[in-house]
């Protein structure tokens, strides 16, 4: 074997002086480890100065290149190299992590990167708060290897700086979500839902809804408080108060939605008192407190599922038979084929701590009733009978809890619903259930009656605030509403049309006088709603012109007039022709923010009631039948770490914020009041 060469260019023949001419390249790092060995006439080989590996290069015209020599060193393949880099701890600027790897030749897209200690230290915060990783991790082992083998040069953080890190990102995007809510023209809604621990301590999550000046629409977390005692009743005053003043819209509150099992008489008269002080009411605060409808449709799943409980749990019982052993699935399917069982449905055991799971498993067994009535004589282990009776009762329920299932879907989408189309869904339900308790049929109404005496009563306390919304809605209308309480309410419906209507008619007066800061004396007798559309210095002229004896003119004006005032913005609205074709599709804050100019005060009015929240929960736990519970890494966090960690993913998942025009922060209750005049 010759003499061992080192090439004196990237990728040239050593020695070769066949192009004496070929401009040079630069001479590849990789032969700091790396020989050139000659084998043969034609034929060269590079060996691994450490683990004597040789690899091909030249033979005859063909060159191997030097990718595989890279990848050999720096990607760990060359046994001794790898050894040696476990065994030397790793310090930073160290020769282990710049000069025994091969450095990396940056294409032109690489050109430019430059490494950036502090853009990597807010990455792994981000990443921290959105995935919900404990804050230690930048601490533990495994994460420390793994950023190294990324990026050498990073110098991990430690517990406390990863901690400061997250903390000033929460407090980033709060500043930007208050530049946005400040800058919002409208009201802002609230729900309040309620997390436990199990150290008894109580987590209220406040969230926040509004339409901003873009006519965009928010539902964004706004605290977490930790309360010692989640069953006192002043809790949820005082946390609630506190984020009206973190968030300076103490004068702006227009709902607060609640779990009805938090919203007892006692609650209820302490949160208008005490909102009472700095928060104009809107409609004498008839609007001011609603339930919870996911919560209120779970309860009466429970309910319904609770009455079969004895057959469900022999449903739940033959599933798990089938699922949990692959003979008996196959005697299932095999049996299933031979009665010709149309079903695509698959058998899926429930979690019963969401109650959507079990209507699934209930749906699928029904559809597969016939394999299972057979299944005894077919598989001899299957020993539980169910019968036609039975499986009658069960598909039965599964009719009813359809209804509850379609409807807690609607909150169940990741984008938050507007409050109009929760009224056709809900009238449906109310439809449904009326019928349904007074069926000729005992078993459906000693089923149904109990349930629905519960839901009229959340639907007696929703049916103003929704009826509104979906009025403000083209597509419906007070047409809508007028049929849908025909249905429900038959001879007494006038009585509860009349209800909204006033309630409609009152709430769009009080925008009135807010956007034109007028006294009420200048109401017109007998129609509330209407505003003389004359400003008062209008008023004042036509006094004096009055006074220049032409009052027998005005009198004749007004005889061949018919003495009609101008038309409010509602009335004109509400006598308009309903918007066809109903699109399913339809972008109803769209619309009126087209409507902005023609309808001025009445979008705004629309902008806060299709902004009103029905639903306290977030969409992943619509379905769950047990309250929230924070786990035990949490609880160790202090109030403020917690606080920041669930707020700023919530943030951070729907950021970043577009910004309005700068404004004060500090907003006094005069400027509040009139904000719409602008």
């Amino acid at each position: 074997m010759e003499t061992p060469t080192t090439p004196t260019d990237n990728n040239g023949i050593p020695g070769s002086e066949s192009q004496p001419t070929k401009r040079r390249r630069k001479k590849s790092i990789v032969w700091e480890h790396f020989t050139i060995e000659t084998v043969g006439a034609g034929c060269t080989r590079a060996c691994c100065n450490q683990c004597k590996r040789s690899f091909a290069y030249i033979t005859g015209s063909r060159m191997a290149g030097t990718s595989h020599l890279k990848r050999h060193i720096s990607l760990g393949i060359c046994p001794v190299s790898r050894q040696k880099n476990q065994m030397t701890p790793y310090t930073p600027g160290s020769k282990t992590d710049a000069t025994d790897v091969p450095k990396r030749r940056y294409t032109r897209a690489h050109a430019s990167f430059s490494f950036d200690q502090d853009r990597c230290s807010h990455e792994i915060a981000k990443m921290i708060i959105m995935h919900e990783y404990p804050l230690h991790i930048v601490e533990q082992q495994g994460f420390i290897n793994f950023v190294r083998s990324l990026q050498p040069q990073f110098n991990m953080v430690t517990f406390n700086t990863i901690q400061d890190e997250c903390v000033a990102i929460y407090h980033r995007e709060k500043q930007s979500l208050l530049n946005l809510i400040t800058g919002s023209p409208g009201r802002i809604s609230l729900t309040v839902d309620l997390w436990t621990s199990n150290q008894n301590l109580g987590y209220v999550f406040l969230t926040g809804h509004f339409v901003d000046s873009d006519w965009n629409s928010y539902s964004q977390i706004l605290n977490v408080v930790t309360v010692p005692s989640p069953d006192s009743g002043d809790t949820f005053s005082q946390a609630i108060l506190t984020c009206l003043s973190d968030w300076h819209v103490e004068g702006r509150l227009f709902t607060i939605t609640l779990d009805q099992s938090l919203s007892n008489e006692t609650i209820i008269g302490n949160l208008k008192g005490l909102l009472s002080v700095k928060n104009p009411h809107m409609l004498n605060s008839q609007l001011l407190i609603r339930n919870c409808y996911a919560r209120v449709l779970g309860r009466l799943a429970q309910d319904m599922l609770g009455a079969l409980s004895e057959i469900i749990m022999k449903v739940r019982e033959s599933v798990k038979f089938v699922r949990t052993s692959e003979s008996h699935e196959e005697k299932f399917v095999q049996l299933k084929q031979q009665l010709q069982v149309p079903s695509t449905k698959k058998l899926s055991i429930d979690d019963r701590t969401k109650w959507d799971t079990t209507y699934h498993m209930l749906v699928s067994a029904c559809e597969m009733r016939e394999v299972f009535a057979c299944l005894d004589t077919y598989d001899s282990d299957y020993k539980i009978i169910i019968s036609l009776e039975e499986w009658s009762q069960v598909e039965t329920l599964c009719t009813y809890v359809k209804y509850l299932f379609d409807a807690a879907n609607v909150v169940a989408e990741p984008a938050y619903p507007t409050a109009n189309v929760f009224f056709p869904i809900i009238s449906q339900i109310q439809v449904e259930l009326m019928q349904a308790a007074v069926s000729e049929d005992s078993f459906v109404s000693s089923l149904i009656r109990p349930l629905y005496e519960r839901f009229d009563r959340y639907w007696e306390n929703c049916c103003l605030v929704l009826a509104i919304a979906v009025i403000m809605d083209p597509r419906y209308k007070k047409q809508f509403v007028d049929f849908t309480f025909s249905k429900i309410y038959g001879e007494n419906a006038e009585t509860w049309i009349r209800l909204v209507d006033d309630g409609l008619h009152e709430l769009f007066l009080e925008y009135m006088m807010r956007m034109l800061s007028l006294p009420e004396t200048l109401m017109v007798e007998g129609n509330e709603d209407i505003i003389r559309s004359d400003p008062p210095e209008a008023a004042e002229a036509s006094h004096e012109e009055a006074a220049d004896g032409l009052s027998d003119f005005d009198i004749y004006l007004s005889d061949i007039t018919g003495g009609q005032q101008m038309k409010s913005e509602l009335e004109q609205y509400l006598e308009e022709s309903i918007l066809t074709p109903r699109a399913q599709d339809f972008d109803i804050l769209g619309w009126w923010k087209e409507k902005t100019t023609k309808y001025p005060t009445l979008s705004k009015m629309a902008s806060d009631v299709l902004s009103i929240p029905v639903s306290t929960v977030a969409p992943d736990s619509v379905f769950n039948t047990e309250l929230k519970k924070m786990d035990s890494y949490r609880t160790s966090l202090g109030a403020a770490n917690l606080e920041a960690l669930i707020c700023a993913k919530d943030w951070l998942r729907h950021g970043p914020f577009p910004q309005p025009e700068p404004q004060p922060l500090e907003v006094s209750n005069d400027m509040v009041k009139m904000e719409f005049l602008a």
